[in-house]
C-alpha cells in the first residue's frame, strides 16, 4: 500500500470517494479516477491506437477512392470515373466537415460557455447536405454514367467503415 490522498489504496486500484467524484458519462479514463500512469500499458497502447481511427478513415477513403477510380473507369467509362471521383471528393469533405461538426456540437454541449453557437452548427449541417444534393442533381442532369459513378463515390466512407472496424478487430485479437 502507498500514502493515496484518499487513505490506503493499493497501487492500481482507487477509492469509492473517487468514483463518485468521477463524471459517469465521460469515457476519459482519468475522470473515473484513474490517471494515465495507473492504467495498464496495453490499455493506454489500445486507447491511443483508436483515437486515430478517424484519422486512418480518411485516409482510408482517399486510397480506396484513388484505387477505384480505374474500375469506375472500365465499367462507366470516362463520365463514371468523373462522376465516382466527385462522389469520392464529396464524400471526403462531407466526412472532414461531419467530424468537425461533432466535435463543435460535443464542445457546445459540454461547455456552455463555448463560442460556438448551436444554431450555427446545425445551419452548417443542413448545408453540408444541401450541396450534396445539388451536386448529385447537376451530375444527374448531365449523364447517368456520370450519376451512378457519383452515388459510388459517396458510398467511401461505407467501405473506409468496414476497413476500419477490421483493423481495429485485429488489433483488439492481437493485444490479447
Amino acid at each position: 500500500m502507498t500514502d493515496h490522498p484518499t487513505g490506503d489504496v493499493p497501487d492500481g486500484e482507487f477509492s469509492h470517494r473517487e468514483l463518485s467524484s468521477a463524471d459517469p458519462s465521460s469515457d476519459d479514463p482519468s475522470s473515473a479516477g484513474l490517471s494515465s500512469h495507473e492504467l495498464p500499458l496495453a490499455d493506454l497502447s489500445l486507447q491511443a491506437f483508436n483515437e486515430r481511427a478517424l484519422g486512418r478513415m480518411f485516409r482510408t477513403m482517399l486510397i480506396v477512392g484513388a484505387v477505384l477510380v480505374a474500375p469506375a473507369f472500365w465499367k462507366y467509362k470516362a463520365a463514371g470515373a468523373i462522376g465516382f471521383a466527385a462522389g469520392a471528393a464529396v464524400s471526403c469533405i462531407n466526412f472532414r466537415a461531419l467530424q468537425r461538426s461533432v466535435e463543435a456540437l460535443a464542445e457546445r454541449i459540454v461547455n456552455q460557455q463555448s463560442p460556438e453557437k448551436g444554431g450555427s452548427i446545425v445551419f452548417r449541417f443542413l448545408v453540408r447536405y444541401a450541396l450534396v444534393g445539388a451536386a448529385a442533381y447537376a451530375i444527374f442532369n448531365s449523364s447517368a454514367l456520370a450519376f451512378h459513378g457519383f452515388l459510388w463515390g459517396l458510398c467511401l466512407p461505407v467501405a473506409a467503415m468496414m476497413i476500419e472496424a477490421g483493423v481495429e478487430t485485429w488489433a483488439a485479437f492481437r493485444k490479447k
